[in-house]
């Protein structure tokens, strides 16, 4: 048995009543929430290094027999002890424990929970085998785990008073989650993925009027379901305003020693942590306004600001971001939806300079004759920017000897902030496709995966009309040099790349070839795929590359290829492996085997219960399986809402999931149909669907007004030469 605390004997063995029983005594608790203690009872062994960097605290990854045998939380233990001292540098304050146990559990519906001394995982998030293993794997391990020793300082020593402040435990512990992955692993530069992987997606949802405040009023946080739909992008991933105040307000400098040290063993409010931060201020700004002033502006309304430029005059405008300009805002906020703003921008050939917009409208010179201005700088700030049309998608963006002088964040930002204004009607759609167009000779991850992102949009919308077989063949053209650019990189596909983010963008260069027909793609996958069938004890396909692989060699198969690889997913013993074979088979075409694997969702025997999300949505995601899942969904929801409830289905991600791509009427009807009809068993989904409702009226508004030039659009770029 393993829990929280340590023994403070070794286990005797007793009689009382005359039973033989095992006592163990435990050291007391320190002062701590009831909801951070755990304990373990498991057949399970662990492994540990006794010269770890803290040799004060014993630290041991527990898992199955086999997999530690393996070596499978050797990665794991091999970061523990640096991530824990990065963070008692960090926060200037040592770990408050002896010990620090991880535990591997291979059936777990949250991702990972920070219980103090005893940290308990999915496998996936703890277990890296370096063999069969993606990078994104070690990626995914490296940064849950430190997300959850983070908390063991942020949440653990220092409790946020009520649930409707999670934001302060969950969004900070996200934030330097990076910066701890980032000292343990310097080369994965993941300071810039911290804007791709949580800052992009979450301004998605916080653009919708259903979005929230970050934080709330503890009355209006009452009830189990209230506390669970806390627990969304929101909550976890708007935290860029946490690297606003670190760069912008305090130079760097976050001043939590003297907050930790103060309230210790207590709760706290998140006002308590802006008086501490005021305490390090260096900044301007800070002679008109306070750390809260500013801040409440960011956490007490939801949403954020699209800052508008005119390079010509120097005009600058701030407005609350809708993704739907005609939906109605019903949360009301005293701050007019304004917020002070840290404006950022680089012109041609120049140095970063910065400017605070504190109202709705400021002016700033801006520019000289034949300048070109990007503004938000690495996307240190939280907000989306429009210019003037002449400052939108030069020559220089387009050009190949040129566009590589725009920060590569930016590149990707350019890209984000013109899809999403034009889906807002404040940019015409055809001027977000042409920021792709440099596409062809661009190479980096980040401007490729935002880009594909958000061309998904595209296929959701369009993938079932006669805009399909266009946008297929534009896209074609402007992946097939990526593909072959790897092809040479990887020396034939015999080599991994070195860079972390170019071992990414291989993945996206063979998935997007042989979704789109790139000549060679196909055949490459499916003759890896065969290779593995015709011998499946030796699996030489790429640990990087293997959704990508087995995801097109089921597309481009039947039941053999399907059967095969259902086979091997229940007889691996590695999480990582079970995973990306879990989703790869929902890539088939085949109606029947995706019905078929719905219906696999419904025994626990088949696909456990913390993955009947994930591999409903992952069916959705497919053209085909989309119908298919909602169907599924609405007629099983009885059973999935009270037998998989209570924390093993996320029912808000579920309803999110299968509702990507609705666009029509009928839908929007379908959808209400379901509202009514589960009216009182909707739970943690019932945010959801509202978004859900949300985002379909806006979906058919675009695509009634964006079809044709659209269509025209493809047809134009796909045909015309390279």
């Amino acid at each position: 048995m393993c829990c929280c605390l340590s023994p403070h004997t070794d286990p005797v063995n007793i009689t009382l009543d005359g039973h033989n029983l095992i006592q163990t005594r435990f050291e007391p608790t320190e002062i701590m929430s009831t909801y951070l203690l755990a304990f373990v009872v498991c057949d399970f062994t662990f492994t540990t290094n006794t010269t770890n960097p803290h040799a004060d605290v014993l630290i041991r990854i527990w898992a199955r027999r086999k997999a530690i045998e393996e070596g499978q939380g050797n990665y794991a233990l091999e970061k523990t002890g640096p991530i824990l001292t990065f963070f008692e540098n960090y926060y200037k304050s040592p770990y408050p424990l002896n010990k620090s146990d991880q535990i591997a559990l291979p059936d777990f519906s949250a991702g990972a929970m920070e219980n103090w001394g005893l940290i308990t995982y999915r496998e996936t998030a703890l277990l890296y085998n370096p063999g069969v293993s993606s990078n994104g794997d070690k990626e995914w391990v490296a940064t849950v785990i430190s997300h959850e020793l983070a908390h063991m300082w942020f949440g653990n020593l220092v409790t946020t008073r009520w649930w409707n402040d999670l934001w302060l435990n969950e969004g900070f512990a996200t934030y330097v989650s990076y910066l701890g992955a980032n000292y343990v692993e310097p080369t994965w530069n993941m300071k810039d993925l911290i804007v791709l992987n949580e800052i992009i997606g979450v301004m998605a949802v916080d653009a919708l009027a259903s979005s929230h405040p970050l934080s709330s009023k503890e009355e209006d946080i009452l009830k189990p379901e209230d506390i669970s739909a806390l627990f969304d992008s929101i909550t976890y991933s708007k935290v860029l305003f946490l690297y606003f105040v670190n760069v912008s307000i305090t130079n760097g400098l976050f001043c939590l020693q003297t907050y930790l040290e103060e309230f210790k063993y207590k709760n706290t409010v998140y006002t308590d942590l802006w008086r501490h931060l005021q305490a390090v201020d260096e900044s301007s700004i800070m002679l008109q306004h306070s750390v809260e002033t500013i801040m409440n502006r960011w956490i007490l309304q939801m949403g954020f600001p699209v800052v508008t430029i005119n390079t010509k005059t120097g005009r600058i405008t701030q407005n609350h971001f809708l993704l739907d300009p005609d939906s109605v805002v019903d949360t009301p906020s005293v701050y007019n939806y304004e917020w002070f703003v840290p404006i950022t921008w680089i012109k041609t050939g120049g140095v970063e300079q910065q400017y605070w917009l504190l109202n709705k409208e400021g002016k700033i010179y801006f520019r000289c004759a034949n300048d070109w201005l990007v503004a938000n700088v690495d996307m240190k700030g939280f907000y989306r920017v429009n210019y003037d049309p002449e400052n939108w998608v030069p020559p220089k963006l387009n050009s190949f000897f040129t566009f590589q002088d725009i920060p590569v964040i930016n590149r990707a930002q350019i890209i984000d902030d013109a899809f999403n204004l034009a889906r807002a009607k404040l940019v015409d759609t055809t001027l977000a496709l042409k920021t792709t167009k440099f596409l062809s000779k661009e190479v980096e991850y980040i401007p490729w995966e935002t880009a594909s992102r958000n061309l998904n949009y595209f296929f959701l919308m369009f993938d079932r009309s006669e805009v399909y077989g266009p946008m297929q063949a534009y896209l074609k053209k402007q992946v097939t040099p990526l593909f072959n650019y790897f092809k040479e990189l990887t020396v034939n596909w015999t080599k991994i790349p070195e860079k972390h983010t170019d071992q990414y963008n291989q993945v996206n260069a063979i998935s997007k070839a042989c979704s789109t027909g790139v000549e060679g793609c196909e055949e490459l996958t499916t003759g890896w795929f065969r290779e593995w069938m015709n011998n499946p004890a030796k699996n030489n396909i790429s640990a990087n590359l293997k959704y990508a692989v087995y995801c097109s060699a089921i597309a481009a198969g039947g039941v053999d290829e399907w059967d095969f690889a259902w086979s091997m997913y229940k007889n691996t013993t590695i999480a990582s492996e079970a995973d990306k074979l879990m989703s790869a088979l929902s890539c088939t075409k085949q109606p029947w085997l995706l019905n078929r694997y719905l219906e696999y969702c419904l025994d626990p025997k088949k696909i456990r219960k913390q993955d009947a999300t994930s591999t409903i949505v992952s069916i959705a995601r497919n053209s085909i399986g989309q119908p298919l899942a909602w169907d599924f969904v609405r007629a099983k929801w009885d059973h999935l809402f009270n037998d998989y409830g209570g924390g093993s289905i996320s029912f808000g991600g579920l309803i999110n999931g299968v509702t990507q791509r609705f666009s029509s009427e009928f839908e929007y009807k379908q959808l209400l149909q379901f509202k009514e009809d589960n009216a009182g068993q909707l739970g943690s989904a019932a945010p959801s669907l509202e978004q859900a409702l949300e985002r379909t009226k806006a979906n058919m508004n675009w695509v009634a007004k964006n079809k044709d030039q659209v269509l025209k659009w493809f047809q134009s770029e796909a045909s015309s030469p390279v």
